[in-house]
């Protein structure tokens, strides 16, 4: 008998590691793995909601400051660039208009779901692969703590709900900056302005909006933890899975703006 072929050692070293592609759909097949445990358990008593209502307050009110501050510059920043061009052919009476739609159709959702993946999604996955790797998680399910449960589904609930709240706010901060350099150039009421901002606005936008933040906001959180609940090797795999949440969380929302783009101007047409 071949010694060679009995020596774990030997099979180890001849033993081919597993391809890019193969890795890949490895990856892919814990992602569904990984969001369909989040749809199985998330509804599910027990319920978490004292730490739900954490998790709102620390992603929802503390971006408040960095949201308020962004908002109100590109609505500020917009107005002005938007005006030479509607001046050419003497339609700045459709300013309003034009700064409301793009707002809420758009810049609103997009931005505070970038905003957020970048101070959300970085902070989610630190600090779940903080408690990876410190074998916090572990530790929690020896006490017959359910830790998905805890840290995970709580999370992804809060960014769910709290990202959509946080687009309608960037939308009037960002009203009330196109307000303030409309004001500094023409001699428009408050009412008027907003009457003129929101009489183009329909239903469909509304919805629209809602719908991609509710859909951003739960890639946020689901990367996040994902990249944190699964990270590895110390103080490395902590700054990895911060950095990857930002990443693919931004890569995807990018991808889902560009889908429900042609999907909700398929209502409009």
């Amino acid at each position: 008998m071949d010694n060679k072929a009995e020596n774990p050692a030997i099979l180890q070293k001849q033993a081919k590691p597993p391809g890019k592609i193969t890795r890949m759909f490895l990856t892919l097949y814990d992602v569904c793995q990984f969001v369909t445990r989040f749809f199985k358990e998330g509804f599910l008593p027990p319920y978490e909601g004292k730490e739900l209502m954490r998790q709102c307050y620390d992603i929802g009110y503390r971006s408040l400051a960095l949201i308020s501050l962004t908002g109100f510059i590109t609505g500020i920043v917009f107005t002005k660039q938007s005006r030479p061009s509607l001046a050419e052919f003497g339609a700045t009476s459709w300013l309003p208009s034009l700064v409301g739609i793009a707002l809420l159709r758009t810049l609103a959702p997009l931005l505070t779901s970038l905003i957020a993946a970048g101070k959300v999604g970085s902070s989610i996955g630190a600090e779940l692969g903080s408690m990876r790797v410190t074998e916090q998680i572990d530790a929690m399910e020896v006490s017959a703590t359910n830790p998905f449960k805890f840290l995970v589904t709580t999370r992804v609930l809060a960014s769910t709900i709290t990202i959509p709240i946080l687009t309608f706010y960037t939308a009037m901060v960002g009203m009330l900056g196109a307000l303030l350099n409309v004001s500094l150039f023409e001699d428009t009421s408050a009412r008027a302005f907003f009457q003129a901002s929101l009489e183009q606005i329909t239903f469909l936008d509304i919805t629209a909006s809602t719908v991609k933040a509710i859909i951003f906001g739960f890639t946020i959180g689901i990367v996040g933890c994902y990249q944190g609940y699964n990270s590895s090797k110390g103080t490395e795999g902590v700054g990895k899975a911060a950095n990857s949440a930002v990443v693919i969380g931004m890569f995807l929302i990018f991808i889902e703006e560009v889908v429900s783009v042609q999907f909700f101007g398929l209502f409009r047409t």
